[in-house]
């Protein structure tokens, strides 16, 4: 059911939980963000062929990441997670460091290109053509760090969070490929922020199995 205000509400649960994929690059963001926040969470991993009824309860499009927060009320955009969780705490001030029009470009651009370069045979495409464009966008975050350490600034950001994890899956898919293209700050900074304890920490396995989503 729905607020007066148009929020999406479903039963109180005893604690938020966070529906993930350990995977997916929307996860992994929203997943930062709460763990630098240290909001509380339930985290519980969903297997994708088989999705879970509470999730689809929560969040009908079915997909990750979902936070259903203790009071009932559903947020089902990564970026809307990160801001929720950040606005509740946030130590290292990522919220100063949020470049809205550079994680447009990423999750427009570039992630059309991704997945054009990563699934060529689910989108009828040719890679290396989807390849060479996500290499050129790569060149306007290797502009943006020849300034400054990460992409808004001397610390990490919210931008930083929300474009790595996309960083990341472009690399894997050719990490020989990868290593010998004419980044290295993009390369740079990738690595640094990979190897984080941050980063280590969201990644560590959760439960698959949903808590009982019990009425307060």
């Amino acid at each position: 059911m729905d607020r007066a205000d148009g929020a999406p509400y479903i039963r109180r649960v005893t604690a938020p939980i966070l529906y993930s994929f350990r995977r997916c690059p929307y996860a992994m963001r929203a997943r930062l963000a709460v763990a630098v926040s240290g909001l509380a969470v339930e985290r519980v991993e969903v297997t994708l062929r088989d999705k879970p009824a509470a999730l689809l309860d929560a969040s009908p499009k079915g997909t990750v990441p979902v936070l259903v927060l203790a009071d009932g009320r559903v947020i089902d955009e990564s970026l809307d997670i990160m801001r929720h969780a950040l606005r509740w705490n946030d130590p290292e001030a990522w919220l100063e460091r949020e470049d809205a029009a550079l994680i447009a470009g990423n999750d427009g651009r570039f992630k059309h290109d991704l997945d054009r370069y990563k699934y060529p045979d689910r989108h009828d495409s040719d890679p290396r053509a989807h390849r060479a464009a996500g290499l050129d966008w790569l060149r306007t975050l290797e502009v943006r760090l020849a300034t400054s350490a990460n992409l808004d600034g001397a610390e990490r950001g919210l931008t930083d969070m929300a474009v790595m994890p996309f960083v990341r899956q472009f690399a894997a898919v050719d990490r020989t490929w990868f290593a010998a293209q004419d980044v290295p700050r993009v390369q740079g900074w990738l690595a640094r922020h990979l190897a984080s304890d941050l980063f280590v920490r969201i990644m560590e396995r959760a439960p698959k199995i949903a808590p009982e989503m019990q009425e307060a």
